[in-house]
This record gives C-alpha cells, structure tokens and sequence, in this order.
C-alpha cells in the first residue's frame, strides 16, 4: 500500500483527505492518504521521519511551507516562490514542489481564460507569491497590489515582468486588465471584498483563492461586472491534483475529486 498525506498545525480542518481518497477509490490504487500534526517548530524533522517511515508523498501546510526547504531539494519555481506544498519521496532527497501556483493557472484554464495579457495579485504573502510566479511563468505581465506597498515592491523584485502597488491603485491597475487573483483572506467567513466593485469589468477572469464562502463578495460583486469567475475551491483542487499527479503517475480523475471536495464544502 502506498501512503500520502498532510502535514500541517492544525490539519483537521483539511479537504485534502477526502479530495485524494476519491481519486484512490476511482482508480482502484491501493493508498491511503493521512494526516499528521507535528509540532510548530519541526517542519523538517517531520520530513526525515515520513521518509525514515517510508511515506510516499506529503502535502505541506502551514506552518510548514517555509521550514521544510531545509529539508527537502526544491524544484525550481518552489526554490524561487521560498516555499513547498508538495513532497515526493520517490528515491534519494526528497523532492519539494509548489503546486499554489499550477493550482491557480490550471483553475482558469478550466474556465477557458486565456493566459496573456494583464494580471493583478491582490496579496504578497505566500498564496500571492505564488500565483504572481506562475502567471508570469505562462507570460502575463504581473501587477502586484498589497496593503502595505513595499511588500508588494519587494515581490515584484524578484518576479518577471511584474510592478508592486498599493491597494489605492486598484481602479486604475484593473481598468485594462484581463485576470484578477485575489490571494489575501479577505472575504473568508465574511461578507467583505479587497477589490471596489466599481473596479470590475466584462473583459476580466476574477480568481478568489478563498473558498469559504465558496461564492464570495468579491466574485458576486465579478459576477454582477460581467467578468468570467473562478472559486477558489478549483484551485485547491487543482494544486491536489498536481500533486496526485506527480505521486502516482496517473491521470487523476478530477471530475471525482473535484464533486468530493465540493461535498465537503
């Protein structure tokens, strides 16, 4: 048997377990995915005891992103973002990925975004990071937009072709934009949006990386504009399904996936 599976403190709330365990069932693999909940501060002992242990494959959450680094031999874009969510122990050091970023590119190829032209990131944390990293990977022009300014200066640094703003410059970053993404918690659990409603157009694809509620004010507020909308829940089942993906070697079945997570919900 085959065991993936999460770390992170706390990990109950998680939908990974249930998402992965209906792309088990659906191809008849014999696996498992689990959860475990080490302390704060033991990112990396975790790692080499899952790989002591012989665990396949981890998900990595908070507060864990950052620390793992250490170790693991992040792939690239995970070198380049600072961050793993993904762990594939399939022989010698373990191999770390970020899959936030497919996760947000895969989410709007599904609804039929065309991937060119202008992006804005609200956000410059570790969703904002990497989202602004993956769109800029696909060849948009990445305009980041944060509360404090030179968070979003000091990202823009580092990723291609990419500008840092304040949230005041919103309405005149948005006015020919094609995608939003929206990487901030605003909008989690309350009825509140970091985007003015009068901002939004017909011409943008509006990402919500939040996806409790499922349909938040700022996508209602999208929906009403005319723009194309994307849940936040398609990223996060894109970004497992990235990771099924690379464990298995399997074409995932995400239409199964995707209708247990959502049950879930």
């Amino acid at each position: 048997m085959d065991v993936y599976g999460l770390i992170g403190n706390p990990v109950g709330h998680s939908l990974s377990p249930p998402m992965h365990e209906a792309g088990y069932e659906a191809l008849g693999l014999d696996a498992r995915y689990v959860t475990f909940e080490p302390p704060a501060d033991s990112g990396a002992e975790a790692i080499e005891a899952a790989a002591t242990l012989g665990v396949d494959g981890l998900n990595v959450t908070i507060p864990f992103k950052q620390d793992v680094l250490d170790a693991v031999d992040p792939a690239p874009l995970a070198e380049r973002i600072g961050a793993v969510n993904t762990v594939d122990f399939d022989g010698g050091t373990p191999t770390g990925y970020n899959t936030d970023a497919v996760g947000a590119v895969r989410a709007l190829e599904h609804h039929d975004v065309s991937l060119s032209g202008t992006a804005v990131v609200v956000g410059a944390g570790g969703a904002g990071r990497a989202v602004a990293f993956g769109l800029a990977d696909e060849g948009l022009s990445v305009r980041i937009a944060n509360r404090t300014e030179s968070k979003a200066d000091a990202l823009a640094d580092e990723v291609p072709d990419a500008s840092g703003h304040g949230l005041d410059s919103l309405p005149n970053l948005l006015a020919d934009a094609d995608v939003l993404v929206n990487c901030t918690s605003v909008g989690m659990e309350e009825d509140t949006t970091p985007v003015p409603a009068d901002a939004l157009h017909g011409d943008l694809a509006v990402l919500d990386a939040v996806y409790t509620p499922i349909e938040t004010r700022l996508l209602q507020d999208a929906a009403a504009a005319g723009a194309t909308t994307v849940d936040g829940a398609w990223m996060l089942l894109y970004q497992g399904v990235e990771a099924f993906e690379r464990w298995t070697g399997e074409d995932a079945p995400v239409d199964r996936m995707n209708d247990q997570l959502r049950d879930h919900l």
